[in-house]
């Protein structure tokens, strides 16, 4: 792997055009002009890091065919894909699988965490097919192995020992879905329990509805405090949090903040599925992530799910969803947009615990090259990715659209 120098690349709206060098797939100092090195020259073009997909659900992917939508609701979702499940293989989940890392590649992904269900009905055959991916697919982006039990985990025997399997072979986070099971503060305490046993991360799906009765959100931060999980802790959806009023919501999250439970959005999925009840004045139902922020907690804007009865849609474009998030949730100002980047790409990176992310010396070169005026414009025009390195090699290229003007 020969040491590339990149010119002419653009970090920002306001500074000239920098020069990067990548050697060993890292970023390093400038090396001597004698160094034999190949040149990219982008033209004044701007470099932002890869974008980090923090919740994702590849082994259900893409199944809407097999699925009858009807409710549109989350109980009507896992019901659906529960039945779908019954069919799945391994050669199945991969190659469904693999069509979303082919699309979350160009769209300028480097990185993702991936849920897995694991339960008596699909054993570890999803989780199996997920690990083949990761290995296939290391060459453009790392994958990270979160199993988590969708179908409950204290109500439905022989699902633990399929966690615990999967954690003693490459899965290093443990998810929860508090809600689905008999006993939600059971299933929490559990979580950790083994979180603690295997030095694992948490990332938990909670508090998934718009009835402000019955958080869990509070249980989850007392265990993060008492089993010294500050910063392994993530929560997802948590759509309940959307109806509270200005200073509950604050209370909360300073409480978060101050224990180290990070929180992560799903746009798509979130607004597809909930206020179906309503027909009119409906609510939005995303975490209020700005307003977590302020307070001090790590925030994600994530896909969550395509091409399932959870999201019947979507394209795996990371700035697609924070373009989303920031057209509901009404961020436009340029340091907002800036706020909602973050959202697929530092901040994505703090919470996922990534470490050498960035475009400065000691980091990994996983960047990606867009044709737009700033960071912030990339969000708002939703700017496609023309190119993008993993370690410092090319993973994919997208030519400029062309006008054929008539003469």
């Amino acid at each position: 792997m020969s040491p590339l120098k990149i010119i002419n690349a653009r970090l920002d709206a306001h500074q000239p055009p920098a020069t990067l060098h990548v050697e060993n797939g890292f970023f390093v100092e400038p090396f001597a002009a004698s160094t034999p090195a190949q040149t990219l020259d982008l033209q004044g073009k701007l470099v932002l890091p890869g974008l980090i997909e923090t919740h994702i659900h590849l082994d259900k992917a893409c199944i809407m065919e097999r699925c009858q939508l009807h409710a549109g609701t989350l109980a009507e979702a896992v019901q659906q894909t529960r039945a779908a499940k019954a069919g799945f293989t391994e050669a199945d989940v991969y190659q469904r699988g693999s069509q979303v890392l082919d699309k979350a590649i160009l769209q300028g992904t480097t990185h993702m965490r991936t849920h897995v269900e694991l339960d008596p009905q699909i054993g570890l055959v999803g989780f199996n097919a997920i690990r083949r991916l990761q290995a296939d697919y290391a060459w453009a982006i790392g994958v990270q192995i979160c199993v988590f039990p969708q179908e409950g985990l204290l109500n439905n025997p022989g699902t633990e020992a399929l966690l615990c399997a999967a954690l003693e072979d490459g899965a290093s986070v443990l998810g929860g879905c508090p809600y689905m099971d008999s006993d939600p503060l059971g299933q929490i305490e559990r979580l950790f329990q083994l979180a603690a046993h295997y030095d694992c991360d948490l990332d938990l799906h909670l508090d998934f509805d718009l009835n402000p009765e019955g958080m869990t959100v509070e249980a989850v931060a007392r265990c993060t405090e008492r089993y010294g999980w500050g910063g392994r802790v993530t929560i997802g959806h948590v759509t309940k949090l959307s109806t509270l009023p200005r200073d509950a919501l604050m209370a909360i999250g300073k409480r978060l903040a101050e224990v180290g439970v990070q929180v992560t959005c799903l746009p798509s999925t979130d607004l597809f599925l909930m206020g179906r009840e309503q027909f009119h004045n409906k609510p939005r139902g995303l975490a209020p992530l700005a307003q977590l922020h302020s307070c001090g907690v790590t925030c994600s804007v994530s896909t969550n799910n395509l091409g399932n009865p959870f999201t019947p849609y979507g394209d795996a474009s990371l700035v697609r969803q924070a373009n989303l998030y920031a057209n509901i949730s009404q961020m436009g100002t340029q340091a907002e947009l800036l706020q909602c980047l973050g959202w697929i790409s530092s901040e994505s990176a703090r919470l996922l615990r990534l470490p050498n992310y960035g475009l400065t010396p000691g980091c990994q070169a996983d960047f990606i090259v867009f044709d737009a005026p700033s960071p912030a414009a990339v969000i708002a025009e939703i700017s496609p990715p023309l190119m993008g390195f993993k370690r410092g090699q090319p993973t994919f290229t997208r030519p400029l659209g062309q006008l054929l003007k008539p003469h």
